[in-house]
């Protein structure tokens, strides 16, 4: 119970002190910068800041991830390169399949489907669709 009595009296203390350290503050700052203009600088010079800050982190990024893939990129190829001069593969197999491939990519984009259609009338006209009480402006009379 003193525990409580002892927390409650120090949070108002705290609170107090703090409200009235604010207040000399705001006080203080009014004599210094009356009509605001050095707080409207410094706010500008933060947003700018950061601002510029923010464009030159992303473009060490965008360098970073361009450096990245051209190393990939050259891996890459060595790796080809490895593989060419180990195989050896004539141009006249390598054209036939291409060709092969191209011929069944083509013929798998269009799946054959029976075009039969059924249209069956529906005995109830009435759709909340069409219907005019579900509109979007309704003004009250």
């Amino acid at each position: 119970m003193t525990l409580a009595i002892i927390a409650q009296a120090t949070a108002a203390a705290v609170d107090s002190l703090s409200k009235a350290k604010i207040s000399q503050n705001s006080t203080r700052f009014n004599e210094i910068d009356p009509w605001g203009v050095g707080m409207t600088f410094i706010g500008m010079a933060v947003v700018f800041l950061s601002l510029i800050l923010l464009y030159l982190l992303f473009m060490n990024i965008s360098r970073i991830i361009v450096k990245q893939s051209a190393k990939t990129a050259e891996e890459k190829t060595h790796h080809v390169e490895v593989k060419k001069k180990i195989t050896s593969i004539k141009e006249d197999e390598v054209y036939a399949a291409i060709a092969l491939a191209l011929h069944l990519y083509q013929s798998d984009l269009h799946d054959h489907e029976n075009a039969i259609l059924t249209i069956n009338r529906v005995a109830r006209t009435y759709s909340p669709w069409s219907s005019k009480i579900y509109g979007i402006r309704q003004f009250p009379r």
